[in-house]
């Protein structure tokens, strides 16, 4: 069964976005909570999409051109609205999903900051049974409407914007003998009373490299299991389940040529939070993690965060490792490896995102990151697996790593690096 989440958006141009708060706010305040708003619906849209990848997420655009719209949201599927009143923009929307085989269409706005994935999850289950299903708001429109098929009448003789909205849906449904399923009420934000409804959310992206993380990739996203961010797993080539393994935990999969710089910047162009996490898919994230990384990030000299660092080992040597680490990362300003920097997307566009040599990827970026600002660590620390220092001993890995940063610094090339390194 094929589905469709619709998006209907107003680019955020001031003097034509939230005309109704423009006396609060101004042109410019108002265009900026229209691109705040629609912001976050589209993350909250992209959240549950990747647990429910057989839904198709659409912006139904008025105003800006394609172009503009996906350089503002990044890999954004958009289409420009039909013309008429909301009525015939609706309807029309509707009909095309039914023309490309869509069984189940959802439409929400960007108005109403109260929408939750749950509410998407519940909207396309009743549909397997209603024919229409609807989101009341408290104004007397709808946030939410669903159709299984079209449904022309219902967007007919409707006084748009008024306070009829609903019962006048409601009514043409009755007339049409639809079986209609209701959602709870929320409310949009739409008028000068109604700005206490929203505060700026942040919104967190993970992104995790992988190739073969078949056994760790498990416990990694175990963890971050429900949390209020959104996932991505950018998977380099694995030839074990590494990728079935990610999509059974809900994360969105994104295939790209292996190299760790390479896979981050895949995911980060990919990714529609504006904070960015950076993670390897062999370390894991502390409990409630995203409210480290928001607290970490709230001092204004804070250009980006990372966590303090966990070896997954009872070797008394790694603690001598985790001690290093510590005292680099404070006192350095130098948090690279598995301790998963995060920074905002603004800041990581502005750097020019990481190299993309085979080596060094993260060590570059943390030194342009010094330059612009104070690297900030959480109290809280990530569990890495400590299979590397088994695999080569703590003495030798340790060594080969200091061996590498000399050598780097040195004007050796990063060819000859990597090969040193493997």
């Amino acid at each position: 069964m094929s589905q469709r989440l619709i998006l209907f958006s107003r680019y955020p141009e001031p003097g034509r976005s939230k005309t109704r708060l423009i006396p609060a706010l101004g042109p410019e305040g108002a265009a900026d909570l229209q691109r705040q708003l629609t912001e976050w619906t589209v993350f909250t849209a992209h959240c549950w999409q990747a647990r429910s990848p057989q839904t198709e997420v659409l912006i139904a655009t008025s105003g800006g051109t394609s172009e503009a719209w996906q350089q503002w949201l990044g890999a954004v599927e958009v289409q420009p609205q039909a013309e008429g009143d909301l009525g015939d923009r609706l309807h029309q929307a509707f009909q095309d999903s039914w023309q490309v085989g869509c069984d189940r269409t959802v439409i929400i706005g960007s108005d109403c900051p109260q929408i939750e994935p749950h509410h998407l999850d519940e909207a396309f289950a009743v549909l397997q049974q209603a024919d229409v299903v609807i989101g009341p708001a408290s104004d007397g429109g709808y946030w939410l409407i669903g159709l299984s098929q079209p449904q022309p009448q219902l967007f007919q003789n409707i006084d748009w914007g008024s306070d009829r909205v609903l019962v006048q849906t409601l009514e043409a449904a009755q007339v049409a003998d639809l079986q209609v399923a209701q959602l709870e009420s929320l409310s949009d934000l739409d008028r000068p009373e109604d700005l206490n409804l929203w505060q700026p959310q942040p919104q967190l992206s993970v992104i995790i490299t992988t190739l073969n993380e078949a056994a760790n990739l498990p416990q990694t996203l175990a963890l971050i299991g429900d949390a209020p961010v959104e996932t991505l797993v950018v998977d380099g080539g694995s030839q074990d389940a590494t990728v079935a393994i990610a999509q059974a935990w809900g994360a969105k999969v994104i295939h790209s040529p292996a190299g760790r710089g390479r896979q981050f910047n895949q995911g980060a162009a990919a990714a529609h939070g504006n904070i960015l996490l950076f993670l390897h898919g062999d370390t894991r994230l502390p409990p409630r993690f995203w409210e480290h990384v928001l607290q970490t990030l709230q001092p204004p000299q804070v250009v980006a965060g990372a966590f303090q660092l966990q070896i997954d080992s009872p070797d008394w040597r790694l603690r001598w490792i985790e001690r290093g680490v510590r005292w680099r990362s404070h006192w350095l300003q130098q948090p690279y490896g598995d301790q998963a920097l995060f920074l905002s997307r603004d800041r990581w566009r502005a750097i020019g995102g990481f190299s993309t040599g085979p080596l060094l990827e993260d060590y570059r970026f943390v030194r342009q990151l010094r330059r612009q600002g104070t690297i900030a660590i959480a109290s809280a620390a990530v569990m890495t697996s400590a299979r590397r220092w088994q695999r080569r001993g703590v003495l030798q890995t340790t060594l080969l790593n200091q061996l590498i940063l000399l050598a780097h610094h040195c004007g050796v090339s990063d060819q000859q690096l990597a090969r040193w390194y493997r």
